[in-house]
């Protein structure tokens, strides 16, 4: 597309390997730096920088709108095809085709009736955040100590912080106090320990009530779900918004081309779904598989834990950390831009 040096100019970090701590050991879990990539490495940039580029972006053409606090509450239908949607005020808009991305709590979802298919998630996750200097290179990690695992995710002048626990865990822990939630992120992470007065209250403390699931059936007549709409991921890896834009390409390399000479594209949403399905097992069957034997195991530990067995091969033989980084930086099925720039009717 071009865009890659506009966007490199906004504020981000760059994240050229993952690791993880264990016992006060540090063991390398993904080498980012072998992608067979121009970029090689991850890059961390606030979600409103990242929509404010592609906003900006998308403006160059004529045929972008963007509405703003404009909630859509349902659909439109006409003889069973979906023909637009119901915004919150009242107000219709009519659309040959409507893309359902509305995230893992999609009302288009719901509205349309698609088939849902839970796959269960064993975790939920407290974020928080808590200040930090900034150090000349991105120390992302992962903590594991006995009974907590909490992603430290270095975001500049601030940890990102994933405190990970048991579902359902929640209201025990919020009951438990707040001065014995800090005590408990101290005790696995001491060096933030004097900084985290920052978590004032539980209002600091936002719930992410994990989800793993997928529709079985992505589409219906006029509309098309893509992203955290047909399939809610965990947050294990960070992989969400790589399958979501990995579908969005997907989606314009089938439909662009038809859409823009008027052409109807209903039977062609069959292989959108059919060309993102593969891709969509294989990652979330390695999220539960995260799930069952690390996270699993590393929540229930002793104070005599030890890393897993996963963490120690690939610590000790650095050359299988290029696997996990070419899952997470690239995903499985890589999607190529291939849509035609046509002009908008």
């Amino acid at each position: 597309m071009g865009l890659g040096e506009a966007l490199l100019a906004r504020p981000h970090d760059k994240v050229e390997g993952i690791h993880a701590r264990v016992g006060g050991a540090f063991y390398g879990v993904a080498d980012l730096s072998h992608l067979p990539v121009r970029h090689k490495f991850m890059m961390m940039m606030p979600q409103w920088e990242f929509l404010d580029f592609v906003r900006d972006e998308a403006a160059c053409w004529p045929g972008f709108s963007l509405r703003m606090e404009s909630e859509v509450t349902g659909l439109i239908e006409e003889a069973g095809r979906v023909t637009g949607v119901r915004l919150a005020d009242g107000e219709e808009i009519g659309a040959d085709l409507v893309i359902a991305a509305d995230g893992r709590a999609s009302v288009l979802r719901a509205a349309a009736g698609l088939p849902l298919e839970n796959l269960g998630a064993p975790i939920d996750v407290f974020w928080f955040r808590v200040p930090k200097p900034r150090t000349p290179d991105n120390r992302t990690f992962g903590q594991f100590a006995p009974g907590t695992v909490i992603a430290m995710i270095d975001r500049g002048d601030y940890w990102q912080c994933a405190f990970v626990f048991a579902k359902g865990g929640a209201e025990k822990i919020r009951s438990d106090g707040l001065d014995a939630f800090r005590q408990r992120i101290a005790l696995a992470v001491p060096e933030i320990a004097d900084d985290l007065g920052a978590i004032a209250s539980w209002d600091d403390v936002k719930l992410l009530a994990v989800s793993l699931d997928r529709l079985t059936r992505w589409h219906r007549p006029g509309l098309l779900a893509i992203g955290d709409a047909a399939h809610a991921m965990s947050p294990v890896g960070g992989v969400g918004i790589n399958l979501a834009i990995q579908d969005a390409v997907a989606a314009a390399n089938i439909l662009a081309l038809p859409l823009s000479h008027g052409e109807p594209v209903d039977r062609l949403l069959a292989e959108v779904q059919d060309r993102r399905m593969f891709p969509l097992r294989v990652i979330q069957g390695m999220q539960r598989a995260v799930h069952a034997n690390i996270l699993g195991p590393m929540l229930a530990a002793s104070p005599q834990m030890e890393a897993p067995a996963a963490l120690r091969m690939l610590d000790r033989y650095p050359i299988l950390q290029r696997i996990p980084a070419r899952i997470v930086g690239l995903g499985v099925r890589r999607e190529h831009i291939r849509s035609p720039a046509v002009p908008i009717r």
